[in-house]
């Protein structure tokens, strides 16, 4: 395996042959395409290849390294009435970074950063890249203490880094010595530190992000530097962030967005600010936002009317969310799960485009849309996104058997890596890609194939509905949920029943103020259920 997954030891190698006209000759010369006719077969192509391009740093340290030399004395950092300026934060990470090399972390170590939105936070990061390592991190008060001991010993991390005030809140770890960063920092306020910067390749790993576990322990995975400045230093990842704005840092420092929040804002040389508790305050204050739907839904609009720019991903995203924020802001509707590196398509959402897409292949990157043999489906039937390119992530750490299911050679583009990602998608006539949900979000009522995020797109056309969700509640029926509370549910069951098949009008449509969401600002779907469960028991109950 470790030869399928190894990667080219520069940027210009890694990005080499990712040019449309170069794909084409490979599969031209391949039965790969066979079952598609000659329209489809050159619209395979021209669709599912992104743009050549190259990334203006190679690697993402590189690209904050550059903010260190050039502007010092900008803000890069902002949190609870604090600031740390660029030449602050170089000065910083590099006492970190001679406190990190004494316990031993160098090049291709890895150390957990088990803390809480902080400045602290953002110096531990660039401190660890500054040694040749990547990060792992978990935010501490969310993730319980048998996924930090997990994550600690699949990464033989040999340091995690904390901050005062999660210090008590640790568990033991059986290898790994913990450093306060602030007691760290206060000790060595006074003493020289040289510039420590090992720089990493860009092939080097930057992150390990372990995924949020619901179907067991969570798996580490390996991205790398060059990963990364694909899609923040390209537009539209970079989303157009430059020195003077403001970017907002909103997202658990767990989930892969926080990566883009953070690591997108530096390296571009905005400045960074933190939320605190509130996310509408920072909101409030900020040129460029990420989030996903579900969080983003939450904020009140007019009081965000200064943002510039606003990305989503993470889940599906509501049509009247979109147009909402798309009539006066530049609104980016993109996907793309953890083992991408963020997002690998992304798309300008305008409230008069006809289809809410998730728009096209990013730079260096390519999606294919496959039946289950991974062969090519004709343009504009719903298929298996699989993502291959400059996104594709090194793998998941100590899990060879999960690797080698889930990232495939590419049948395409021999020599290169591609990776299920378990969404559902078609393209449209011009070249954008609908979003259908996962795949698992296909699931069978009453014998019948039923798309989950089909029906909530219909129920979301009721007047007043700013988002739905609808779930399978059992072999029999579906439930759905809507919000705001003053949606009329049986309108909203009306055009269900008008705009589909009987057996996709969900038994029960609840109206909420608001959906419930995981710490990583996507919709709870588990707890939703429960809710559902309660909803109908009940019922039954006064029936009876």
């Amino acid at each position: 395996m470790a030869d399928l997954m190894s990667r080219p030891a520069s940027a210009e190698v890694v990005f080499e042959g990712l040019q449309p006209v170069l794909g084409r000759g490979d599969v031209a010369s391949t039965s790969l395409l066979a079952s598609l006719n000659r329209q489809d077969r050159q619209r395979f192509l021209s669709f599912g290849w992104g743009e050549a391009a190259s990334p203006r740093f190679h690697t993402v340290l590189d690209a904050i390294a550059f903010q260190f030399a050039h502007q010092p004395h900008e803000r890069a950092v902002m949190w609870q009435g604090r600031a740390m300026t660029y030449g602050e934060l170089d000065h910083a990470s590099n006492t970190l970074a001679a406190a990190l090399q004494a316990k031993g972390v160098g090049p291709g170590s890895v150390v957990g950063l088990y803390l809480k939105r902080s400045i602290p936070m953002v110096v531990g990061i660039v401190a660890v890249m500054k040694l040749g390592a990547a990060y792992a991190p978990q935010h501490v008060g969310v993730a319980p203490d048998e996924i930090l001991t997990h994550v600690a010993a699949v990464s033989a991390a040999p340091v995690v880094l904390t901050m005062r005030d999660c210090f008590a809140a640790l568990p033991p770890f059986e290898t790994a010595s913990v450093l306060v960063i602030e007691d760290v920092l206060e000790a060595e306020a006074l003493a020289s530190v040289p510039d420590l910067a090992l720089r990493p390749k860009p092939e080097d790993r930057c992150i390990l992000l372990f995924t949020s576990g619901t179907t067991g322990q969570p798996n580490g995975v390996q991205v790398t530097h060059a990963n990364l400045a694909n899609v923040l230093f390209t537009a539209p990842g970079d989303l157009g962030i430059r020195p003077g704005q403001k970017v907002g840092q909103i997202l658990s420092i767990a989930f892969d967005m926080a990566a883009w929040e953070t690591l997108g804002a530096l390296g571009n040389g905005a400045t960074l600010v933190i939320r605190g508790s509130s996310i509408q305050e920072t909101a409030e204050q900020v040129d460029v936002l990420i989030a996903t739907p579900s969080i983003l839904g939450k904020l009140d609009v007019d009081r965000c009317r200064q943002i510039k720019t606003v990305a989503v991903a993470g889940e599906p995203c509501p049509r009247p969310l979109a147009d909402l924020w798309g009539s006066f802001c530049t609104f980016i509707n993109s996907c793309g799960p953890t083992e991408t590196t963020i997002i690998n398509t992304a798309a300008v959402h305008r409230p008069e485009k006809p289809v809410l897409s998730i728009g096209k292949p990013t730079p260096n990157n390519t999606v294919y849309v496959l039946d289950e043999n991974l062969m090519p489906l004709p343009i504009g039937e719903v298929g298996e996104m699989w993502a291959g390119g400059a996104c594709v992530s090194l793998g998941y750490l100590a899990n060879e058997a999960l690797t080698s299911e889930r990232y495939r050679p590419d049948p395409f583009r021999p020599g290169h890596m591609m990776f299920r990602t378990r969404d559902l998608g078609r393209w449209t006539e011009d070249g954008e890609l609908e979003h259908f949900g996962r795949v698992d979000d296909m699931v069978k009522i009453r014998g019948f194939r039923v798309e989950l995020d089909g029906v909530s797109r219909v129920i979301e056309t009721t007047q007043g509905c700013q988002q739905a969700v609808t779930l399978k509640y059992d072999d029999r029926s579906l439930v759905a949920f809507v919000t705001p509370a003053s949606v009329d549910v049986e309108a909203a069951s009306r055009a269900v029943g008008d705009h589909l098949p009987y057996y996709c009008v969900p038994a029960a449509i609840l109206p909420l103020p608001s959906l419930p969401l995981t710490p990583r600002g996507k919709l709870d779907k588990r707890l939703l259920l429960s809710m559902a469960r309660d909803h109908i028991e009940a019922q039954a109950s006064e029936l009876n």
